[in-house]
Parts: structure tokens; C-alpha cells; sequence
């Protein structure tokens, strides 16, 4: 008979022994077994052989407390482990339990009342050796001060400053898993293929790398060029997306454009090679008046000097040509709404002056001196 039907209730047979001693284990045995059946069946918060108290043990003194902390992974963390402080144990744990609806395991922990931890205590679970034993460490967390209220009777260490050392379990399945179909393989094959393409080209790879180091260094020169273009791409990326909109319209429109140009292509085609033509033409009619062309230039120059050489007195000359007789100064000296001018006209040889239209009038010729006078009659 074992624990586990005892404590479900089952009928076992036992066989009389032939030795008294033998007779005498069994009734103990059995005595122990109906006594884990009867503290199974009533509320005393039994728990099988973890309730039976254990030779030895760390000292708890005479005001021990208890405190609680909540592990994501306890593995396998059993009642009367040991908790220790600065690998001297100061408790042991007095059980484990997951509450309903969470993953995280909690352990109930009793501590020497002697021992004093800030409020912001870490627990780690850890090995006492390689194939050892694990229990819990409660330390002070390294680098912070202490804070908040000492640990004391029902305080609880958060999941957040709780930790698990890798277990021997965990240390083999991975390295099995790396031996085995894993990454080293990979590696292997990686490191292979590097070797047989950096093979006899090692003088390539070291150019190439200090290639690289130029463009890092350059690239890192011009950080602050890159980030203004990036800012630049960025307003340019907020403006276009205000504009979508009006984006929007012109490419909806630019269809119908497009569509009267791919209808007009063969035209355009014809106007470009007409252009060509003619271009062509113009360079050789420039090559062949080019003597032609320099000699006007030539010619013109004096003129184009002589212009300049007037300056503002051309300006000037040209406004007074427009006001003959009379200049402006003249027009601003008039008193009055007339003026009565007495001129004298000279008519080159071979004019006809005429008398005012009168009968039987007519006319003088201006002729060179000693030539008669004769002027056709007036009409």
C-alpha cells in the first residue's frame, strides 16, 4: 500500500507477514497511513508528509513573521526549503499556491524575527549546488537605497522584484537544443561559406571595409546635412498632405491633357524634326556668313560707340527735335494765349512758293541767282 491510495480511500490488501518484526512495520505503516486519511478527511490543513515537522532546520527564534513573494516560475520549489540571507539561512518555506485566475506561483515564507530587510527586498530562487537543493535568497536590491517599511508580518515581495537563477534542467535542454538540430549547425555552415569567400581575397574585403569606414566617416561628417534633409522631407510630406486635395484635382484633370498630347504625338514628332531641320540649317547659314556677320559687327562698332559717347545729350536732342521750333522753355516764357513770330524761310532751289490764294495770283521760284523766276500757274 502506498500514500497515494491511502489517502484516495482504497482497499488494499495486505499479506500477514512471517516475522513478527515484519508485523509490527506494517501496523506502523498502517497506523501512519490511517492517520494521513483521517487528517486528509477533516479541516486541519493537512498536506501530506509536508505537514510532518522535520529534524533540524534553520533557527526562527521566538517572534518569527511571515512574508510571501510571487515567483513567475518556482520549478521545483518545495515546503521546508530553506531561506537564506547572505547564504545563511534565517527561515524556510512554508508553502506554495497559485491563486485563481493567475500563472504566477506564491510562496509563504517564515523568517528569523532577528533578521531586518528594507521594504524594497529582492528573492531570488537559486541552487545550493549544481544537482543541489534550491531555496529562496531575500537580499536588499543592489544599487538603491532602502525605502518604505522595514519586511514584516504579511508583507509581499511583488513579481516585479523577483528573479530565477537558469536550473541545470534549463542549461542542458538548451545546449541539447543547440547540439541537436540547433544553431550551431548553422554556424558552422556560416562560418564555412565566409571562409570560402573571403578566401584569396583578402586585399578586396580590407578595401572594401576601409570603403566603408570613408563612408561612415563621411555619413557621419554630414549628420547634421542629412537631418535638415530629412526635417526638409518632412514639412515637404505635411504640405503635400494638406494639398491633397488640390493634388487631387490636377491629376484628375491631367488625364484629359495628356490623352489630346498622345493624340497630337505624331504632329509633335513632325515638329520636333522640323525643328531639328531648321536648327540645322541655321548653324550652317551662321557658318557660311560667319566673315559677313563679324565684318557688320565690325562696321557697326563706330556707330555703337559714338551712340555711347552722346550719352544723355541724345536723350535731350531727341526731346527738343519734337518741340522745333519752340522748346519747352520757350512755350513756358508766352504771356498771354498767341505770339506773333516774323520768320524768314529760305526754300532750297526749285520751289514754288505761292501768294496766298487770290485771284490771278502767281508764283516764285526759288532759282540760283541770275536765273529767271517762272513758277507754273496756280491751280
Amino acid at each position: 500500500m502506498n500514500a497515494a491510495d491511502a489517502i484516495r480511500g482504497r482497499a488494499v490488501r495486505i499479506r500477514r507477514p512471517r516475522r513478527a518484526g515484519m508485523v509490527a512495520a506494517a501496523a506502523a505503516a498502517a497506523a501512519v497511513l490511517a492517520g494521513s486519511v483521517a487528517g486528509c478527511s477533516s479541516s486541519s490543513g493537512f498536506q501530506g508528509i509536508y505537514s510532518l515537522p522535520l529534524p533540524g532546520g534553520p533557527s526562527l527564534g521566538s517572534h518569527p513573521y511571515t512574508v510571501k513573494a510571487v515567483f513567475a516560475n518556482v520549478v521545483d520549489l518545495v515546503p521546508h526549503s530553506t531561506v537564506r540571507v547572505n547564504d545563511v539561512a534565517v527561515g524556510q518555506v512554508t508553502g506554495l499556491s497559485v491563486p485563481m485566475g493567475s500563472w504566477d506561483a506564491t510562496v509563504t515564507m517564515v523568517v528569523n524575527g532577528n533578521v531586518r530587510l528594507p521594504g524594497n527586498s529582492i528573492a531570488e530562487l537559486e541552487s545550493s549546488s549544481l544537482l543541489g537543493e534550491l531555496y529562496v535568497e531575500l537580499a536588499p536590491e543592489p544599487g538603491v537605497p532602502a525605502q518604505g517599511r522595514p519586511l514584516h508580518n504579511g508583507s509581499t515581495i511583488p513579481l516585479q522584484r523577483t528573479t530565477q537563477n537558469a536550473t541545470v534542467e534549463q542549461v542542458l535542454g538548451a545546449l541539447s537544443l543547440l547540439l541537436n538540430g540547433g544553431g550551431l549547425a548553422q554556424i558552422h555552415t556560416i562560418t564555412v561559406q565566409l571562409n570560402d569567400a573571403l578566401a584569396g581575397n583578402e586585399p578586396q574585403v580590407r578595401s572594401l571595409l576601409s570603403e566603408i569606414n570613408t563612408l561612415v566617416t563621411n555619413l557621419n561628417a554630414r549628420r547634421s546635412d542629412i537631418t535638415s534633409a530629412l526635417d526638409g522631407l518632412n514639412q515637404l510630406s505635411q504640405t503635400l498632405s494638406a494639398r491633397d486635395q488640390q493634388i487631387g484635382y490636377v491629376l484628375d484633370n491631367l488625364s484629359p491633357g495628356l490623352a489630346v498630347l498622345n493624340q497630337q504625338r505624331r504632329q509633335l514628332v513632325t515638329m520636333l524634326d522640323e525643328l531639328h531641320t531648321l536648327s540645322g540649317v541655321a548653324v550652317k547659314t551662321i557658318d557660311a556668313s560667319e566673315a559677313s556677320a563679324v565684318a557688320d559687327l565690325n562696321a557697326l562698332a563706330p556707330t555703337l560707340r559714338n551712340l555711347a559717347d552722346a550719352g544723355n545729350a541724345l536723350p535731350q536732342s531727341l526731346q527738343v527735335l519734337f518741340t522745333y521750333p519752340f522748346s519747352d522753355q520757350v512755350l513756358n516764357d508766352i504771356k498771354g494765349d498767341y505770339l506773333n513770330t516774323f520768320l524768314n524761310v529760305t526754300a532750297q532751289p526749285g520751289t514754288c512758293v505761292y501768294a496766298p490764294l487770290t485771284p490771278g495770283a502767281t508764283g516764285v521760284t526759288s532759282s540760283p541767282p541770275g536765273s529767271p523766276l517762272t513758277c507754273p500757274t496756280q491751280p
